[in-house]
């Protein structure tokens, strides 16, 4: 289970009823999604970025996340803000996302928002990984075995990896 970076540390004000985290344990679903929900809730939208085994044809043996936490923490309360200027509705949004080494299938980062209706709950959801993808100072490093059997790697900023998705 991981547990809520405190705000305090890295100087930024969010909105009591959401969670930003940003931690080397693995990830819950179930734990996100009850972080998402509330009474007011129509609909709690959950986005799990997942390690996939393949990229650009390239077997993927694992990746490793970094983050420069404090400003990747600023940049989560500043997605939160802008989620709860543009639909007003939102009840609780919750980011977090892993850092270190991850395994094929393992969750690397988990984005929910709870909203009255559905469709506020996706394009928020959606507005919010978009946004930590190209504003979030996170980088993986994707290593691959090839097959001459060396072991090759990559570091990549997680905005970077919309162009490489898109093709």
């Amino acid at each position: 289970m991981m547990t809520t970076t405190s705000i305090a540390l890295t100087q930024v004000s969010a909105h009591p009823d959401d969670r930003f985290a940003i931690g080397f344990a693995p990830l819950s679903l179930d734990e996100v999604y009850q972080l998402a929900d509330a009474p007011g809730n129509g609909a709690v939208v959950i986005m799990s970025g997942t390690v996939r085994d393949r990229t650009d044809g390239q077997a993927v043996e694992y990746l490793e996340y970094q983050a420069y936490e404090p400003m990747a923490m600023r940049v989560f309360a500043a997605i939160g803000w802008e989620i709860r200027s543009q639909w007003h509705d939102a009840n609780r949004i919750v980011i977090y996302h892993r850092v270190g080494k991850l395994k094929i299938g393992e969750i690397s980062v988990l984005v929910a928002v709870g909203c009255p209706h559905r469709g506020e709950a996706f394009e928020a959801c959606k507005h919010a990984i978009d946004t930590l993808k190209h504003q979030a100072p996170i980088w993986k490093k994707e290593w691959y075995s090839h097959p001459n059997g060396q072991i090759a790697s990559t570091w990549v900023s997680i905005g970077a990896c919309d162009l490489i998705d898109e093709h």
